[in-house]
């Protein structure tokens, strides 16, 4: 790419700013170094198609890095890899159990390849109101209720963190004759550090995806996917990866993908190991704060996602994150009404940590706590519910929209969530329970970010026509 940038092309294919000549203000504002990188498949820069040059290259060296037989960038994210890793080995009509927590990507892939999914219960953190991963347990008792399931999705690891004991989950599908999926979106820098959890290949995962500009260092949006050809047709996920995904895909997020994936090899140790460093440092700071805590736990965690419980503050976890974003300049990546999520990660610095420790503790003097806060809740907001259609009838079934108050009962239509984590707290083909109604309403009024529904207003659901 940097080869092409520096030679004195005169351009006549696209993008149409012929190098960053026709666009001046994106000039400006971008730079010119980066528009002179900004191209499209040329001879010498390979096509993502059907690679045999550069890319082939990067995507062999991308796959060696985690353990892998095969690797294909994403630049859609690890959405778009969900839904390639669903299609590529789902039929219409197959069955998966995946964990209720799953990310709305999970959820929109299966309405794609027209599977139907079992939902595994995952663990409750009784203490913290938090929904966890799944367990060996909840896996085979799973297995055992339906033999007929054809794969296994698994979080490696969820959005706060949680992993499962996933090497002995892979021998329990591999014994089982079905396959592993693992969704490993925040996971990607796992492999390069003894005191991460271990990745999903190192587990016997089938194929796994992963959001390398979440953890690893990519530019956003640039995710991959990356299998174990002994078990998946590599062929089968190639063409589906060329359905889902565009031909011009950006020369600037693959390469942002192949310097990721060399700092992760050459620098990911040393970075990591300031990163675990940080959050432990970070960890102790903040839980000698009044009204704060951190959820801690050695074994099967993610030591660089700080979970900090605020339900001993006046405040609920969203408040939280609109103040340090409006008063302290200080972004965390989520919130929900206990709990605020930062993430180190290999960026991070000691004076990014300390800031964070002294925005958190000035919070906790203007919002102490006063032991009987009215927004605490205990347990998680996504209910148990039943999947009485699968989520692609569900979803091109003809519709209506309903009150809540009297969409008890009914297939819901859509999906509705918190975003993020994008956790869908209602999906296409379930039933809508009461519990959920109540949930959506708390959460309303709690003040988190819905999104998906149809109903801007929030008083309205789309429920499959009887």
């Amino acid at each position: 790419m940097k080869g092409y940038a520096d030679r004195d092309v005169t351009a006549f294919d696209v993008p149409g700013h012929k190098r960053g000549r026709g666009v001046p203000i994106l000039n400006d504002f971008f730079g010119d170094q980066l528009m002179r990188l900004d191209t499209n498949s040329l001879p010498d820069l390979d096509n993502v198609g059907h690679p045999t040059g550069v890319i082939r290259e990067a995507q062999d060296l991308f796959a060696d890095a985690y353990g892998a037989n095969e690797a294909f960038f994403m630049a859609n994210g690890s959405t778009s890899a969900i839904h390639a890793m669903l299609m590529s080995v789902l039929v219409p009509g197959d069955k998966i159990l995946m964990p209720k927590n799953i990310h709305k990507s999970a959820l929109n892939g299966l309405i794609l390849c027209g599977a139907t999914p079992v939902y595994m219960r995952p663990e409750i953190c009784i203490k913290e109101g938090l929904m966890k991963n799944v367990t060996v347990a909840e896996v085979q008792r799973c297995l055992d209720e339906h033999p007929d399931a054809k794969a296994v999705f698994v979080l490696n690891p969820t959005y706060f963190g949680h992993v499962s004991d996933l090497e002995a989950i892979g021998e329990l599908c591999h014994k089982s004759g079905v396959l592993l999926l693992a969704d490993e979106a925040h996971g990607a820098h796992f492999p390069f550090h003894e005191s991460m959890p271990k990745s999903a290949m190192n587990c016997g995962a089938d194929i796994s995806c992963l959001s390398i500009h979440k953890t690893g260092g990519a530019l956003t949006q640039s995710s991959a996917l990356i299998l174990n050809s002994k078990r998946i047709d590599s062929l089968r996920v190639k063409r589906v990866v060329n359905i889902l995904q565009s031909t011009s895909v950006s020369y600037l997020l693959m390469g942002s993908l192949d310097g990721a994936r060399w700092n992760l090899v050459k620098n990911g140790q040393q970075q990591l190991s300031q990163a675990i460093q940080l959050s432990e440092e970070a960890r102790t700071l903040l839980n000698q704060i009044a009204g704060l805590s951190v959820v801690t736990e050695k074994d099967f965690h993610d030591p660089t996602k700080l979970i900090i419980n605020v339900s001993g503050l006046s405040l609920t976890g969203f408040e939280v994150y609109e103040k340090l974003w409006q008063e302290y300049n200080v972004q965390l990546e989520l919130c929900e009404t206990n709990h605020v999520l930062a993430i180190i990660s290999l960026g991070t610095q000691a004076t990014d940590t300390k800031r964070l420790v002294k925005a958190m503790a000035d919070l906790a003097i203007r919002f102490p706590g006063s032991g009987k806060e009215s927004h605490l809740l205990t347990g998680p907001t996504v209910a148990t519910t039943v999947q009485l259609m699968s989520p692609r009838d569900a979803y091109f079934a003809k519709k209506e929209l309903i009150p809540f108050n009297r969409a008890v009962g009914r297939i819901a239509g859509e999906s509705i969530m918190a975003y993020p984590p994008g956790i869908p707290i209602i999906s296409p083909g379930e039933e809508i329970s009461g519990e959920v109604v109540r949930n959506l309403k708390e959460l309303i009024e709690l003040g988190a970010f819905i999104v998906d529904n149809a109903d801007p207003k929030l008083e309205c659901v789309l429920v499959v026509n009887k």
